[in-house]
C-alpha cells in the first residue's frame, strides 16, 4: 500500500518546482542550518567521509559543495589493463546484458527502445541495435562523480528535456519508460572499440548535471533539445578523455546508462543486478581478449 502511494505521489507532485527548490537551497550558504543539513545527511546515509579528499564538514559552506565533495587521490584506483574496461561510478547496477534487437531491460517486466533513450536519434541507435548495456543507479551516499571506463574522444552532447521523476528502485519497477521519459545528458564518445554512449539521467531533486568540457549542462530547463558536435581527433579543440579521468557529476543522485555497439565487450562475470559498484574496478573486457584463470579469479573475489 506505501509503495502504491509513493508511486502514484511521482505523478501528482510538482516535480520541477521541487527540483528548483532543492538546487536552490542546496547552493546557499546558510552557516549552521547547511551544516546541520550536511551532518544529518551524512548520518542518514552513513556517508564515508574518510575517502573525501576533504573530511571535515566544515569544509563545504554549501550543501551542493558537499554533495559533489572529490575523493582522495587513492580511494579509487582504476583497473589498467588495455583490454578491461572500468566502472563509471560508485552505486549499484540495476541491470546489465544484451540489448535485444532494440530493446533495454529497465526493470523486471519493463522494457524500452534505444531510440526512445537516446531522442528519436534513429542513426544513432542504429549503433547500439544488439549491443551491451549497464544502468548504475547513485543511491543518496555514494560518491557522485561519473568517470570513463575507458579511453574516448568526444563525438557529440545531446541534452534531452524531461520529467524528473525520482530513479529509485521502486520508481524502475512501477514507471514505464523511466529513463527514456526523463530528463537526461547524452554524452556518445569515440573508442578503440566502436562508440560508447555515457547517459547522465535526471531525477527528482537533480539540481544540476555538469560535464567537464561543458560545465553545467541544466539548468536552465528551457523544454527544448540541445545539440553539440565535437572535433574528431587530432583536429584542434577535440576533447579527448582517459580511462578513469572525470566527465560529469550529478548534484543530487541519478543513473548513469553505458551503451556498447554489438561484439566489443564482455561484462565481467562478478557483476549482476543488484551488484555494488566502486568507480575503477573492473566493469568489462573488450570481447577479443582472452581472459586468463588469475583474472578470472579476480574477477570472483567480491562476489558474495
Amino acid at each position: 500500500m506505501l509503495d502504491k502511494i509513493k508511486i502514484k505521489l511521482q505523478y501528482l507532485l510538482p516535480k520541477q518546482c521541487i527540483t528548483q527548490m532543492a538546487g536552490w537551497f542546496a547552493n546557499k550558504k546558510a552557516g549552521w542550518l547547511t551544516q546541520f543539513v550536511i551532518q544529518a545527511f551524512a548520518k542518514a546515509y552513513n556517508v564515508n567521509m574518510s575517502e573525501a579528499k576533504n573530511s571535515s564538514f566544515q569544509a563545504y559552506p554549501t550543501f551542493n559543495e558537499f554533495f559533489i565533495r572529490p575523493l582522495k587521490d587513492e580511494a579509487r584506483p582504476i583497473i589498467s589493463g588495455d583490454c578491461q574496461l572500468a566502472l563509471p561510478a560508485d552505486g549499484t547496477i540495476s541491470q546489465l546484458g544484451e540489448i535485444r534487437e532494440e530493446q533495454i531491460i529497465q526493470a523486471k517486466g519493463h522494457y524500452y527502445t534505444i531510440e526512445a533513450l537516446l531522442a528519436g536519434q534513429y542513426q544513432l541507435a542504429e549503433q547500439f541495435r544488439n549491443g551491451q548495456f549497464v544502468t548504475t543507479y547513485l543511491s543518496p551516499k555514494d560518491y557522485h562523480r561519473v568517470h570513463m571506463p575507458c579511453d574516448g574522444v568526444l563525438r557529440e552532447m545531446i541534452y534531452v528535456p524531461g520529467d524528473l521523476f525520482s530513479v529509485s528502485p521502486l520508481t524502475a519497477a512501477n514507471i514505464p519508460n523511466l529513463f527514456a521519459r526523463n530528463e537526461r545528458v547524452i554524452c556518445l564518445f569515440d573508442t578503440a572499440f566502436g562508440p560508447m554512449a555515457q547517459i547522465l539521467v535526471g531525477a527528482t531533486i537533480v539540481g544540476s548535471i555538469e560535464t567537464v568540457w561543458s560545465g553545467c549542462v541544466t539548468p536552465p530547463r528551457e523544454g527544448i533539445i540541445k545539440r553539440w558536435v565535437y572535433p574528431a581527433q587530432g583536429e584542434e579543440g577535440a576533447v579527448s578523455l582517459q580511462k578513469g579521468e572525470e566527465m560529469g557529476l550529478f548534484k543530487l543522485g541519478s543513473t548513469v546508462i553505458n551503451l556498447f555497439a554489438p561484439n566489443q565487450i564482455q561484462f565481467a562475470n562478478n557483476l549482476y543486478s543488484g551488484s555494488h559498484t566502486r568507480m575503477g574496478e573492473l566493469l568489462a573486457h573488450t570481447i577479443t581478449h582472452v581472459i586468463t584463470k588469475d583474472e578470472e579469479q579476480t574477477e570472483h573475489t567480491d562476489t558474495p
